[in-house]
């Protein structure tokens, strides 16, 4: 587990958990220093000032609240769909990959199936038949997601299996389950956190989505509900530009401090990546421009 240590030495996985920290320290202390974001305390479509950093939504509801409180249930909700469709993605990959036979044919079968119907209109069409809230939408992407963990678990399952201290175990009688458990799974850790990390981004892009769309609860405050209210306020064609960047630019942080949380992960993982980020950076210092692809010798 020593790669969990070099998180926090690798450049970019290292601004990606800082700024993924400061989005959760938000989440939780946040909501004590706003107003209430449902209260109606100015005008409608305020621009920003010193009374209200971000502006007034078309409502006249205080942006920066709405922002701060939105944090807590949109990150929340992506962090439980992401365990959950990580832990069943990787139990049925493990299974799959290690059982073979008629249990292999099964489930990729129906890893196949998931993965071939796109994943957010499935959503959307399952989420607008459902009572709205966000146990639906937890439920809708889970459902959704843990398709893609499978397969690649599934994968790593067949290359691990292979090993010759796998099929020592299995020589000397050892049990499948302690097998899968001792032999096979510590060697995913890795691979199981960069799946955890995409489900994580999956599950706020589709949940934004979802809201956005209207198929979320609308009373409540998240940043899905945010983004719905700006446009069914047409914030964009009157010029509220403020009621929906602050909300725009907090989704897109959190992602891209887990985008860089997976490259690091990546680079950590694998020496190659690794040597090659480095020599890079080494002939930048130089005044060298690395090449970006493989050249061509024409007779």
């Amino acid at each position: 587990m020593n790669w969990l240590k070099q998180l926090t030495i690798n450049r970019k996985s290292r601004f990606g958990l800082f700024c993924l920290a400061a989005m959760v320290l938000i989440a939780l202390f946040g909501p004590l220093l706003v107003h209430d974001p449902l209260a109606y305390i100015a005008k409608p479509h305020e621009p920003p000032s010193t009374d209200h950093w971000f502006g007034t939504t078309g409502q006249g509801q205080d942006v920066l609240a709405q922002t701060v409180v939105g944090a807590g249930p949109t990150l929340w909700v992506a962090f439980i769909v992401s365990l959950i469709s990580t832990l069943i993605g990787a139990g049925l990959g493990l299974l799959s990959g290690f059982a073979r036979g008629r249990t292999d044919d099964l489930i990729n079968l129906l890893i196949n199936i998931f993965l071939v119907v796109p994943g957010l209109p499935l959503a959307v069409v399952i989420a607008a038949y459902l009572p709205a809230g966000p146990i639906t939408i937890a439920a809708v992407l889970i459902l959704t997601g843990w398709a893609w963990t499978a397969r690649v678990i599934r994968a790593q399952t067949y290359t691990i299996s292979e090993k010759d201290f796998v099929l020592a175990a299995k020589v000397v009688g050892e049990p499948s389950w302690r097998i899968l458990w001792i032999e096979i799974l510590p060697n995913m850790g890795s691979l199981l956190t960069s799946c955890f990390i995409g489900n994580t981004v999956y599950a706020i892009g589709a949940q934004v989505g979802l809201e956005f769309l209207g198929l979320g609860d609308i009373s409540t405050v998240t940043w899905g509900t945010n983004l719905y209210w700006a446009t069914n306020d047409s914030a964009l064609l009157i010029g509220s530009w403020w009621t929906f960047v602050p909300t725009g630019l907090s989704v897109a942080l959190t992602g891209f401090a887990l985008t860089l949380l997976t490259f690091g992960v990546d680079e950590i993982t694998n020496p190659g990546l690794a040597a090659e980020s480095r020599w890079r950076r080494y002939l930048q210092t130089k005044g060298i421009t690395p090449s970006t692809h493989t050249p061509v010798v024409r007779s």
